[in-house]
């Protein structure tokens, strides 16, 4: 049926579509788009429900604890993602080390990240007991991420199914708790509760995803060697990683502090829309990395025509939707949260075009991880940090929510596109997204 359609079609696309369809990696991004298409659709339809039962100052308050521990995400992750990925696929060999080593290195960070989240939250909300409870059972989840280095073996191989069912059980079980949660009238620790389940249970699902595979977790070894190796790429990374955060999630946080609680959850609201669709980006990108991997040190001028076209299908994606929401946002909020929300609107039709930005920026860290480059990485992340936080103070006691909306859709801006311009030897880069943003032709 589908060769039947594609008859159809113009022979140049017809002939990109075919190999599309015949790449290894195809069936491995349809796996992770149905993980992510089932969180889409029943994330958004649980968090709707928890947004209406919560009322816009509970879930602001449940947003401002998500965002704040998210801050201290990066430094549990450690920025290993990539580099695990990469020393996966260059040395095979040495696997027990590399997923030992990686395991116990993210333990510590872990719990480092979540003892610094605890002690830091009674400064940036001074007398809120129920913020102190969120941040520590929110937080718990740093630590049982230490074990989604079995998800990064699993990426190597292109290979994601496994990953995929674990996931997706562990967050129906999480949704189905915080349904329950709202139906018997608990409070908003309780749905946090709930919320922090899906690490655990996530946790224990990889562990049997890979002993399912063939594979034996009491086969890691740590290695002093493996770790001097990681600790000394992932500095920069784990640097760029904290850095990314302040300015992908620094602004929850700063309106929390400088606004009313209700406007971080007409915020919330819209960022709950906004972001719906993030995923699709990591997915593509996630799928095709090992590729990009290999072709830098073989094929620089296919190399270069992957990448060109990645990024023009990534901002054909963020126009596809940006336009129509931009459209719809009145009605849109209407429908998922009621009139409570009502406000959420404005501040919806004005984030959904920093997804655009979003797209680029997962793109082009995938280039430059590719070729080795964490510490052009580390600057890009500065440059969308600094312009947030200081947008932010400016913008959001005049503004309120809409301030940090624009203070958002210009940092994603400036992070993703604009500084490449800064540095001489990354303006071929930045001429690429130019192109990409005024003709994204990606067949």
């Amino acid at each position: 049926m589908v060769a039947a359609l594609l008859r159809y079609l113009p022979s140049a696309l017809r002939c990109r579509l075919e190999s599309t369809l015949q790449h290894p990696g195809f069936a491995n991004t349809l796996w992770l788009l149905s993980d992510r298409l089932v969180r889409m659709g029943v994330g958004l339809l649980v968090g709707v429900w928890v947004a209406r039962y919560l009322g816009p100052e509970g879930y602001g308050l449940l947003s401002f604890a998500g965002s704040y521990v998210m801050l201290f995400s990066a430094i549990a992750l450690f920025g290993l993602e990539s580099l695990v990925v990469r020393e996966l696929l260059t040395c095979p060999d040495q696997r027990p080390q590399i997923m030992g080593t990686t395991l116990l290195m993210r333990l510590g960070t872990g719990l480092l990240a979540l003892v610094a989240a605890v002690l830091l939250i009674p400064l940036v909300r001074p007398a809120d007991p129920i913020a102190l409870a969120l941040v520590a059972v929110l937080g718990s989840a740093l630590l049982f991420q230490s074990l989604e280095v079995i998800d990064l073996w699993f990426q190597h191989r292109v290979a994601s199914r496994y990953v995929v069912i674990a996931r997706s059980s562990a967050f129906l079980f999480s949704s189905g708790a915080k349904i329950a949660v709202v139906l018997t009238g608990g409070g908003v620790v309780a749905i946090g509760v709930a919320t922090a389940l899906e690490a655990l249970l996530t946790a224990m699902a990889l562990l049997l995803a890979y002993r399912l595979s063939g594979e034996r977790a009491s086969q890691w070894r740590w290695d002093r060697g493996w770790y001097r190796r990681l600790l000394h790429e992932a500095v920069p990374m784990v640097l760029s990683g904290v850095v990314l955060m302040i300015y992908l999630r620094i602004d929850q946080v700063m309106l929390g502090m400088l606004a009313d609680q209700a406007e971080v959850g007409f915020y919330a609201a819209a960022v709950r829309i906004a972001e719906v669709w993030y995923f699709v980006p990591t997915v593509i990108v996630s799928s095709v990395f090992p590729e990009l991997v290999k072709l830098h040190s073989s094929d620089q001028v296919l190399f270069q025509q992957k990448l060109q076209r990645l990024y023009s299908l990534l901002v054909f994606l963020g126009y596809a939707v940006a336009l129509p929401v931009t459209l719809l946002a009145p009605w849109l909020v209407q429908l998922l949260f009621g009139a409570a929300y009502r406000s959420s609107a404005p501040l919806l039709a004005v984030l959904i075009w920093a997804g655009l930005f979003a797209n680029i920026s997962v793109a082009r860290n995938s280039y430059l991880i590719a070729i080795n480059s964490p510490q052009a990485l580390f600057w890009f992340s500065i440059c969308g940090a600094v312009s947030n936080i200081v947008l932010n103070l400016a913008l959001i006691p005049l503004l309120g929510g809409m301030g940090a909306v624009l203070a958002t859709l210009f940092s994603y801006w400036f992070a993703a596109h604009g500084a490449c311009y800064l540095v001489p030897a990354f303006r071929p880069v930045g001429a690429v997204i130019t192109r990409s943003l005024l003709w994204p032709r990606f067949w």
